[in-house]
């Protein structure tokens, strides 16, 4: 069991894209490896965050029933969006448990106080809370070879203060070779001075010092360009350590590029030796994998213009997963997406005349909706290549019951209660439930794709796992009657219900109530997003005829 945690000297410099790295360099050495997050918040789970503050929630395939005590229970399938990140690197499904919030910590400390798992002794942040903390690390790591621990938040703040105590206390309790701290500092380049500056850093490093953690490599965030010898020997001196365990990652336009970067510059060579650890084969085959899917997206020359219309589009970190899922793709099919946010509530026709094709984005609530509803009727009227993913396939039924069907007034429930043809409406189960966090239907669910349809061509095959989050779904009642003037049902999940559709009679028009996204990786891209864009390719080609 060995565990290298990974902390930072601010929040956003890439802590998840460095952890995945170097978890995917290790994993080439064929070790088990897996991920776990340290997220400071409050929030049991990311499900109930903004998306415009916090990113994309990412959804695994499992659930976890969090048990702090035997007779409370929660549900935890809704993790941040680093998840996302680790599962793409090491082409790997993730456990919820992997995600570690103050909210969990506090709420399992508080209920065994209740229940009186204490025995009586006043509960403190030391010993309890740590032990908490202490505890659910070694529950991870025990089940694998090495875990790596990304710290969230930045060295410093009072709320990652009680998780770095029980870093400390765990590397203590540890013998040395079983634990390694890797420091991620953003060191900025003045351009009137004409020089790398290390203050921020080194004010970095008191903090963890005064936190009693000494970190044991380092690794610099640049803008660009490499360190100068200079500043890489301040770095050295303030931080205790050695110029050949300080490595460089400039700003990168394909963050899988960290991965080599990193095994170039030797960070895993050092990582063994540090750990003791015996490597189980060696990485070239799959680092050559890597190399071939980089030199792929590089190489790529013709271009495919991809619109993202949804709610959220103040920051791309919202749509993350449907933008790799077409990276992934490209690469795939030697093409490069460029791929722009639709804001939804500012759309027009003329916005959406420049695209080789259109997803239809995942959302909540109605605002924006109208602009998704008009994008899919466009894409009907142009026949241009379009994908609807959850909430974005619920809206482009709506468009097809009000533009073929002549129900004007189509709409879902969630948009408007009263409407007079709701195809889209609650599940029944969630007619029934109060609470809002962790109650959605969530989580990996195997669905049927039917004979005779695109998606099964997609596919290849009738039985497929995919993964959900919603509470409202696509009404049987109205797709009887839409199925015949070309709404077609391409597939029902384990209980009947409807899991995606296609239209009849256009390139590529297809709707999904799961997401496909947060299953597609760099090395074996989604299916159904290769469908997307070679419609999107046809349509370019025969076009440009």
């Amino acid at each position: 069991m060995k565990l290298i945690f990974i902390t930072g000297s601010l929040s956003g410099l890439g802590k998840g894209t460095i952890a995945a790295s170097i978890g995917a360099i290790l994993q080439a050495y064929g070790f088990d490896v897996t991920i776990a997050k340290i997220d400071p918040y409050i929030n049991i789970d990311a499900g109930l965050m903004n998306p415009h503050e916090h990113g994309e929630v990412f959804v695994l395939e499992e659930i976890w029933e969090f048990r702090p005590v035997d007779d409370f229970i929660y549900t935890i399938c809704e993790v941040d969006q680093d998840f996302g990140t680790y599962e793409r690197f090491l082409h790997k499904n993730l456990h919820p448990s992997q995600n570690i919030t103050s909210g969990q910590i506090y709420l399992s400390v508080i209920l065994k106080e209740r229940k009186g798992k204490y025995l009586g002794k006043t509960v403190q942040l030391i010993p309890h809370v740590a032990g908490e903390i202490k505890d659910r690390i070694i529950s991870i790591a025990e089940k694998h070879d090495i875990t790596i621990i990304e710290v969230g938040g930045t060295v410093g703040d009072y709320e990652a203060a009680i998780f770095l105590e029980a870093i400390r206390q765990l590397r203590n309790e540890l013998p040395w070779k079983d634990s390694l701290l890797i420091h991620v500092v953003w060191i900025p380049y003045l351009k009137p001075l004409g020089e790398y500056k290390t203050k921020p850093a080194q004010q970095s490093f008191r903090l963890l010092l005064e936190s009693g953690l000494q970190c044991d490599m380092l690794i610099a965030r640049l803008e660009s360009g490499r360190l100068t010898s200079s500043a890489k020997a301040k770095l050295s001196l303030y931080s205790n350590v050695p110029n050949s365990a300080i490595f460089e990652v400039p700003n990168l336009e394909i963050p899988y590029e960290t991965l080599l970067l990193l095994h170039n510059q030797g960070i895993d060579k050092q990582i063994l030796d540090r750990l003791g650890l015996n490597p189980n084969g060696e990485p070239s085959r799959v680092l050559n994998m890597w190399e071939d899917f980089i030199r792929r997206i590089r190489s790529a020359s013709s271009i495919l213009n991809i619109g993202l219309v949804g709610k959220y589009t103040r920051m791309k970190d919202t749509y993350i997963s449907i933008i790799e899922a077409l990276r992934h793709a490209g690469a795939y099919l030697g093409v490069r997406p460029i791929v722009r946010l639709v804001d939804s509530e500012r759309i027009g026709v003329e916005n959406l005349k420049s695209f080789d094709g259109l997803i239809l984005t995942p959302g909540f609530g109605k605002r924006g909706t109208e602009g998704m509803i008009r994008s899919a009727i466009f894409s009907m009227r142009e026949r241009i290549p379009f994908l609807g993913i959850c909430f974005g396939a619920q809206l482009a039924t709506v468009a097809f019951a009000r533009e073929v069907m002549g129900w004007h007034t189509a709409n879902s429930t969630e948009i408007d209660p009263n409407t007079e043809y709701p195809v889209v409406d609650l599940l029944p189960e969630q007619k029934k439930i109060v609470g809002l966090g962790g109650t959605m239907r969530l989580g990996g669910l195997e669905i049927k794709v039917l004979d005779g349809t695109k998606l099964l061509r997609i596919y290849g095959t009738n039985k497929v796992r995919e993964r959900f989050r919603h509470r409202y779904h696509i009404m049987w009642d109205y797709v009887q009657k839409m199925s015949a003037f070309g709404f077609r049902v391409d597939a029902v999940d384990i209980y009947g219900r409807i899991a995606a559709f296609e239209l009849d009679n256009h390139p590529f028009f297809i709707g999904v109530q799961y997401h496909p996204e947060y299953k597609s990786r760099p090395l074996s891209p989604h299916p159904i997003f290769i469908g997307f864009m070679e419609a999107c390719m046809n349509l370019k080609n025969s076009s440009s005829k």
